[in-house]
């Protein structure tokens, strides 16, 4: 079965991927699972219990000097995507903070943000897509941040599809500070923004999947920041984003990885429960094939993963393995979900059952953080050598 611990993780990992599982049985239990899902409520005795456990910050320092192993969030991740599906897109999002505070953040945001962070007491939101620009947000972006003479900054615009703003304490807003020649990604500066500030409206969004996850609309209308809100250097915001993609496609894919395997071993367990004509279903060819085919491409998707995971902390070249992962992981993810459902037939659309849930939740990685097609289109250019198709 595709639960077993990977080989590769036996020695050094085994033992976290059991925390995470322990934490899960105890904290997150199916029931639990469909109950937070049913209301979209976000699990906040989960987040504090994987804080408490060190599992937000993992090896991630407080003073910016140690950074979370990438091998360990995977690891996290994927056994978070196989259950409390929700938390493992919170998480990816409280990783790319983590990041982005250790590598950027000044004395007073490490000791007032990145601290309680990694310890679970806070979550950040990253507000960056807007209405009119997602992955060319860059060229359209129009949230602007206009210096004043004190040197605060006052913010104005919107963001849209923001995982978590209406229950996370901070976000760190992507806002355009100056002109986008010669260049469209700089100009661009982050903020960290406390989401109680005067002028600042969080409106959560209606959406078919990610329930225990709100997402949201957020509207900044003459928000004033201090000088000190600035994460990082001014103009070159972007950048900096730019520096954390190769961690967060890897991240998303972990967490499809994760969606994949919970809807297969889902889908196994039914077929051997279920009969019809006198024997389990899953001992007609159909849906075994469909199974089998399944079981090959979580297990593809995995080494996959994890050969990116330790590129990744070696510090080698990681893009290209990065964006394979996470095009691999996401059809892994749909592709099981899909099939479970069709295993399961009826039952599959009963909310007694989690595999409606994976079937929604999967669809998230078909086009976060980037859609497939343009997964695909970096990789024609990057690792075939072809046209720039876009």
């Amino acid at each position: 079965m595709t639960s077993a611990v990977p080989a590769d993780d036996v020695d050094e990992r085994a033992e976290l991927r059991a925390l995470v599982r322990q934490i899960v049985a105890k904290e997150a239990t199916p029931e639990r699972v469909r109950a937070l899902d049913e209301a979209e409520r976000f699990d906040h005795d989960l987040y504090r219990a994987l804080g408490q456990a060190g599992l937000v910050g993992l090896e991630a320092s407080a003073d910016g000097t140690e950074r979370a192993d990438p091998r360990s969030q995977v690891v996290v991740l994927e056994e978070l995507g196989a259950g409390p599906t929700s938390m493992a897109v919170c998480l990816v999002v409280q990783y790319m903070g983590v990041h982005l505070l250790a590598s950027h953040g000044s004395e007073a945001q490490r000791k007032g943000v990145l601290a309680p962070l990694l310890e679970g007491r806070i979550r950040v939101a990253f507000a960056l897509t807007e209405p009119d620009g997602g992955t060319d947000v860059a060229r359209v972006m129009r949230t602007r941040a206009v210096a004043r003479d004190d040197g605060s900054w006052v913010l104005d615009g919107a963001k849209t599809w923001i995982s978590g703003a209406a229950t996370a304490d901070h976000a760190i807003v992507v806002a355009r500070t100056a002109s986008a020649e010669p260049c469209a990604v700089d100009g661009i500066t982050l903020f960290l923004v406390p989401l109680s500030a005067r002028g600042v409206e969080v409106r959560e969004l209606q959406t078919v999947a990610i329930h225990g996850l709100d997402t949201c609309e957020v509207r900044f209308a003459d928000v004033v920041v201090p000088a000190e809100a600035v994460l990082g250097e001014p103009g070159r915001g972007f950048r900096q984003v730019l520096a954390t993609l190769n961690g967060e496609r890897l991240n998303a894919a972990a967490t499809a990885l994760g969606i994949a395997r919970g809807a297969h071993e889902a889908a196994v367990a039914y077929s051997r429960e279920r009969q019809a004509f006198g024997r389990p279903i899953g001992g007609f060819q159909a849906p075994q094939h469909r199974m089998v085919d399944d079981a090959v491409r979580i297990e593809a998707a995995g080494e996959l993963v994890r050969k990116a995971a330790r590129a990744e902390a070696l510090g080698e070249r990681a893009d290209l393995l990065s964006a394979m992962a996470k095009l691999a992981a996401s059809e892994a993810a749909t592709q099981a979900a899909d099939n479970g459902m069709r295993v399961m037939a009826g039952a599959g659309l009963s909310r007694e059952y989690a595999m409606q849930r994976y079937f929604r939740d999967a669809r998230l990685y078909t086009f976060a953080p980037l859609t497939d097609d343009m997964i695909r289109n970096y990789l024609g250019e990057r690792l075939l050598g072809l046209p720039r198709s876009f």
